[in-house]
């Protein structure tokens, strides 16, 4: 890996696809024993967490299903504070464990907005996966139940992570130069 453009930005190399597939997995390995003998749903909150998601469900071998809800809150390197729905979910929650799939919880305001929408469903559990999070900017204290990383206040970018929509094809994560 090496350093990159994207836009009008450059990213240096930080976490490398082999130590994401790794922790991802001891991840699922966690997911797997905690919740064998329940038929999960996994929400996974789209664009973002889109890599995240499909990597984990390769390695759970317990019954589970998933959907994908479109929540936003970015625009280029900075969030908006807005949250924004833009794709529904339409599976009953009640009685169910489900599990959240965030790509990263920065400020934790999107999470903060949508877990009451669904604890208002009556889940039997709530539990969230993420594969990021950064405590330095962590203004909604939100509970993380599986963690990838702990990282620091910086713009990330790669493994489904965004600069104004490019990037997240790579199957690394990259942090602005400044």
């Amino acid at each position: 890996m090496s350093v990159i453009q994207v836009h009008d930005k450059r990213f240096q190399p930080y976490i490398g696809a082999t130590e994401l597939q790794q922790r991802i997995k001891e991840m699922a390995d966690q997911i797997n024993n905690d919740l064998k003998g329940e038929r999960p749903l996994f929400i996974a909150i789209l664009n973002g967490s889109f890599m995240f998601a499909a990597d984990m469900f390769k390695y759970l071998n317990i019954d589970a299903e998933i959907s994908f809800i479109k929540l936003a809150s970015y625009k280029g390197t900075k969030s908006t504070g807005n949250v924004i729905q833009a794709i529904g979910l339409d599976e009953d929650l009640f009685g169910r464990t489900v599990v959240i799939l965030e790509d990263i919880v920065d400020t934790g305001k999107t999470l903060s907005q949508f877990l009451p929408q669904l604890d208002h469903q009556q889940p039997k559990k709530l539990l969230v996966a993420s594969l990021l999070t950064k405590p330095e900017a962590m203004v909604y204290p939100i509970k993380i139940d599986y963690l990838g990383f702990s990282v620091p206040n910086k713009f990330l970018l790669g493994y489904g992570l965004d600069y104004d929509g490019l990037g997240r094809n790579l199957p690394e994560i990259y942090q602005l130069v400044e």
